[in-house]
């Protein structure tokens, strides 16, 4: 009985997300389109479609890593630009675009989604190191906050260098799928399915966390190592979703909140299911910037924002009232 309620929840999240993606396909910031073996197959074929699968994907690839933050850490309020990765892989962006004028290779060779996950990677590992480790989450959690204020930096300083590049790099601040291609659709298509393959198998280790660290241990569980397995996961999808969409606010943060009384108390469904509401929520999001002001489009990091905003108010009042976020 509970995996056939399991089914028909997951089966509703799949046709809502089905139906957002061909309302994508169909709807664009210059009306609706239909003549698919006409003039507009290129417009849905080779534009819409593209970016409402690749907007999705990164809102999925955002909701995995806020499930996998909020479950790792043990804290509601985590999202996946914590530990300095959000930062870390916008300055590997700037990196790329700042630099790539010297004809170097290699920066050709690495592309601005290797250039997103290393920077992400680093920003991760400044984090540990500031840290100290991984044994106190709330010194990691602080570790992160400097260090994506020390990136930032670094990132403004890149702006200063090349202030050619500022428009740039201030859309991928403010979140942006209107450059979305099937090349970034099959990469972060990728990277979703080994970070849900990895996490479906190392999942058990959250459900242990979830009652507490001392019993977790008692488990046999090596939870230092598969502690770092679950960082390197945040890290990679975290990088592939900033490295094609930039910095979009408050998905990963909010997805995992909106689906977790679908998922029953289990880590390995609530992360699926985070993937999920991320997707919808960012594909969701990006139909509205591309179609509240016609044909003028806003950048879909000011619609999650505002959404985000919104929800965070609902959150923080219901608490301060005593309920559970």
């Amino acid at each position: 009985m509970q995996k056939n309620y399991f089914l028909a929840k997951l089966f509703g999240l799949l046709i809502l997300s089905a139906i957002l993606v061909l309302l994508g396909t169909l709807l664009g910031s210059t009306g609706a389109s239909w003549d698919v073996v006409g003039v507009d197959q290129i417009i849905l074929l080779d534009i819409r479609l593209p970016r409402s699968l690749g907007a999705y994907l990164a809102g999925a690839l955002l909701g995995l890593a806020g499930g996998i933050a909020q479950s790792l850490f043990r804290n509601p309020l985590a999202d996946p630009y914590l530990l300095g990765s959000a930062s870390g892989a916008l300055l590997g962006v700037g990196s790329i675009l700042c630099f790539a004028y010297l004809g170097n290779s290699w920066l050709e060779i690495i592309g601005l989604n290797g250039g997103a996950f290393l920077g992400a990677l680093i920003g991760v590992l400044a984090s540990l190191l500031l840290a100290g480790g991984y044994r106190s989450s709330l010194r990691l959690l602080l570790s992160g906050v400097v260090i994506s204020v020390i990136l930032g930096a670094a990132n403004s300083l890149f702006t200063f260098i090349r202030p050619d590049l500022f428009q740039s790099i201030q859309s991928f601040m403010l979140g942006n799928t209107t450059l979305m291609n099937w090349s970034g659709v099959a990469i972060m298509a990728i990277a979703l399915f080994l970070c849900l393959a990895i996490t479906s198998i190392i999942s058990p280790v959250l459900d242990a966390l979830s009652l507490g660290e001392n019993t977790a241990r008692t488990l046999g569980l090596p939870l230092d190592q598969l502690r770092l397995v679950f960082i390197g996961i945040l890290a990679l999808a975290t990088g592939c979703a900033v490295a094609q969409t930039g910095l979009v606010a408050f998905v990963g943060l909010a997805a995992p909140h909106l689906v977790r009384k679908l998922s029953g108390g289990q880590q390995r469904v609530q992360l699926i299911f985070s993937c999920l509401g991320g997707g919808i929520l960012l594909l969701g999001s990006d139909l509205i910037a591309r179609t509240l002001f016609a044909p003028l489009e806003i950048p879909v990091g000011i619609v999650t924002a505002i959404l985000g905003g919104l929800y965070l108010l609902v959150l923080l009042k219901r608490t301060s009232f005593g309920g559970r976020p």
